[in-house]
C-alpha cells in the first residue's frame, strides 16, 4: 500500500483531505506542523508528502528544504494563496508540484498519481542517432558533453560524479535527452513530464529547469527565448 503523508494545520482540511485519500487506498500518516511532519518522515519514510505551506514551528518551505538535504521523495506543495509567492517558493525549495487551496478531490488525486509514476521513470530513448552511445559496457549511455545518463539505471553523472536529481527532475531531463537540439515548448514539457493540460502557468517548468541546470550545469540546457528550452547536443 502506497504510504503518503500529509503534513496540514487545519483540522478540517486534514481530516478531509485523508478521508479522500484513505478511501482511494493510500495509507496516510497526519501532522499538524512541521516538526512532527519532519519526525514522520525520518521515522516512516513514505512514498510522498502532501505539506502545507503555512505550518507551525517549522513552515512547508523549510519542512520542504529540510527533506531535500537527504531525500528525493516526491513532494506536493499545498498553498492557500495563488498570488505565486508560495508557489515560487515552494518549487525553489524543492518541491515536485503544488495545488492551490482549496482544490478538488479528482485534481489532488490525479496529481499524486503523476507525481507516484515518476518514481517509476519510463525507459525513455532519444532519436537514432541524436546522442552519443559510447560503445563496449556502456552502450546504454547517452553522453552530453560532460553528462552522462543511464536511463535503466536511473543514474546520471557529471564529469564523472554522479548527480542526485529528483524523481521529476530526472524524468525532465530524459525528456530533453529524447530530444536533443530540439526546442521544446513549456506546454509540451508540463503535459508529457507533469502530465498537466496547459494552464497558462509555466513557472513550474522555468523552476525545475533552473534547478537542472544547477546541478548538470548551466551550458547544457539552452533557452530559446519565446520558446522554451532545448538540450545542447
Amino acid at each position: 500500500m502506497t504510504h503518503l503523508l500529509l503534513v496540514e494545520d487545519d483540522e478540517v482540511i486534514r481530516d478531509s483531505v485523508q478521508a479522500v485519500l484513505v478511501r482511494y487506498g493510500y495509507r496516510v500518516s497526519a501532522a499538524a506542523d512541521g516538526l512532527t511532519g519532519l519526525e514522520l518522515f525520518r521515522d516512516e519514510h513514505p512514498d510522498l508528502l502532501l505539506l502545507d505551506v503555512m505550518l507551525p514551528d517549522l513552515d512547508g518551505i523549510g519542512l520542504c528544504r529540510r527533506i531535500r538535504e537527504t531525500s528525493v521523495v516526491p513532494i506536493l506543495m499545498m498553498s492557500a494563496r495563488g498570488d505565486g509567492l508560495d508557489v515560487v517558493s515552494g518549487l525553489e525549495a524543492g518541491a515536485d508540484d503544488y495545488v492551490i487551496k482549496p482544490v478538488e478531490s479528482a485534481v489532488l488525486l490525479a496529481r499524486i498519481r503523476a507525481l507516484l509514476r515518476r518514481t517509476g521513470l519510463p525507459q525513455q530513448r532519444p532519436r537514432t542517432g541524436e546522442a552519443r552511445r559510447p560503445g563496449g559496457s556502456n552502450a546504454g549511455v547517452l553522453t552530453f558533453g560532460d553528462v552522462e545518463i543511464e536511463p535503466e539505471a536511473m543514474e546520471v553523472r557529471r564529469a564523472g560524479q554522479t548527480v542526485a536529481l529528483t524523481p521529476t527532475e530526472l524524468r525532465l531531463l530524459l525528456e530533453f535527452a529524447a530530444n536533443p537540439g530540439i526546442v521544446l515548448e513549456r506546454r509540451v514539457l508540463l503535459h508529457n513530464v507533469w502530465e498537466h493540460a496547459w494552464d497558462g502557468d509555466s513557472r513550474v517548468v522555468d523552476l525545475h529547469v533552473q534547478r537542472l541546470r544547477a546541478k548538470i550545469g548551466a551550458e547544457h540546457i539552452q533557452t530559446v527565448r519565446g520558446f522554451g528550452y532545448k538540450l545542447r547536443r
